[in-house]
Formats: C-alpha cells, sequence, structure tokens
C-alpha cells in the first residue's frame, strides 16, 4: 500500500527535491504541494492524503497552527515535520499539535525514509539528534504535574498546618481562625491521619516541602 503524501514547505526548490527523491520510492506518491498553512489545510480537506511532511516555518502561520487544524478535520493524517529548527520549544509544541514525527532538514534522505516507514505503522519518528529535547520536556511535564497536585488537606487543614509549622499552639491557632480548640484539634488528628504524620518535625518538614512555610518563618 502506498503512503499518499502531502508535501507543505515554502521554499519550491525543497518541494521539487522531496519530490523528486520521494517519487523513487515505490511505497510513496506525492499527490500535492502547499507553499503555505492556509493552503495545507484546504488540500488536507481536499486531498485527504496517509501523510503530511511539514514544515514548521510557513508564511502565513507556523506548521504548529496548520497541524492543529488539519488533525481537527483529518485526525487520521499522519503528519511530519521537517525543520530547520532543533530549539525544544519547537519541538515539542508540534508534537503536542499532534505530529507523529519530527526531523531536522540536514538529515539524510535514509532517516526520511525510516520516519516515513515508521510514522505509516502507526509509530513515532523522533530524529536521534532530538531525543534528548524530548526526554527533558517529559521530564519538566511531570515535575509541573507533581508540583500541582491536589492536596489531601482541605483549606483549613492547611491553614492549622501552616499555623503548626510555624510555631503557634492550638489555643492561638484558635484565635487566628476564629474557631474552638476543640475544631483545631479535630483538624490536628484528620491531618496525621490522612499525611500519616504524627510528629512535629515530620509536620514542619511537610510544610516546607509543599511550600506552605519556610525554614525563615
Amino acid at each position: 500500500m502506498k503512503n499518499r503524501i502531502l508535501l507543505v514547505d515554502d521554499h519550491k526548490i525543497l518541494r521539487d527535491g522531496l519530490r523528486a527523491l520521494l517519487d523513487t520510492q515505490m511505497s510513496n506518491t506525492i499527490i500535492g504541494e502547499a507553499e503555505d498553512g492556509s493552503q495545507a489545510i484546504k488540500l488536507a480537506g481536499e486531498l485527504s492524503p496517509d501523510m503530511i511532511i511539514m514544515d514548521i516555518s510557513l508564511p502565513d502561520m507556523t506548521g504548529i497552527e496548520a497541524t492543529r487544524e488539519i488533525l481537527k478535520v483529518s485526525p487520521s493524517v499522519k503528519i511530519v515535520a521537517l525543520s530547520m529548527y532543533a530549539d525544544k520549544r519547537f519541538v515539542t509544541d508540534m508534537l503536542r499539535a499532534g505530529a507523529s514525527g519530527y526531523l531536522l532538514k540536514d538529515c539524510a534522505f535514509e532517516e526520511l525514509e525510516e520516519a516515513i516507514e515508521t510514522v505509516s505503522k502507526n509509530g513515532r519518528y523522533i530524529s536521534p539528534n532530538l531525543t534528548g529535547v524530548v526526554v527533558d520536556d517529559y521530564i519538566d511535564i511531570l515535575q509541573k504535574a507533581k508540583s500541582v497536585a491536589p492536596s489531601p488537606l482541605s483549606a483549613q487543614e492547611i491553614q492549622v498546618v501552616t499555623r503548626l509549622a510555624e510555631g503557634q499552639n492550638m489555643k492561638q491557632i484558635a484565635t487566628e481562625l476564629n474557631i474552638s480548640v476543640k475544631t483545631v484539634e479535630t483538624y490536628r488528628a484528620r491531618i496525621s491521619e490522612k499525611l500519616n504524620i504524627h510528629s512535629l518535625a515530620d509536620l514542619i518538614k511537610y510544610a516546607i516541602r509543599e511550600g506552605l512555610t519556610t525554614l525563615d518563618n
């Protein structure tokens, strides 16, 4: 089964070169060319390609924006970015937009062939030179997810933890929060149960780790 490919690049000489190279491969058929994002979106709808080789830098919009628009209408099309940009922002934004592959324009033709074959089989292909960028982005995502993970404590329990960690006693906390000492004690018991923390020292460590207080307080 042949890959029906749409080429998207604002440089005709590059499109001509890609067409000449890819047309020699029995598994590929170039069904169209686009020189900007708007034309790419239009042709993607009209020609229903299996795959799009997409530049990032286009005259009217980025390849990232064009990719998003195309995949909204044709979610099954495979999009492979072929770009001069190795910057983390471009690579990760393109992959998040839904691209199945990302290569640099200075890659060997054999690498492009490998990417097309991999993506056509529902795989993903990232240029070996860019894997570090993708791993770094994945780590950033994990760290951000950890930092915004929902607290197991309620808003008032967090207030109690913060004040306990800052050295206030039950009575002081009750006065400041305008609740009874018994209520503060109830919150303290719930906090211990939820966090499995039973000493003040460990509670202070938790509060510092979660950014509820600092060593300066």
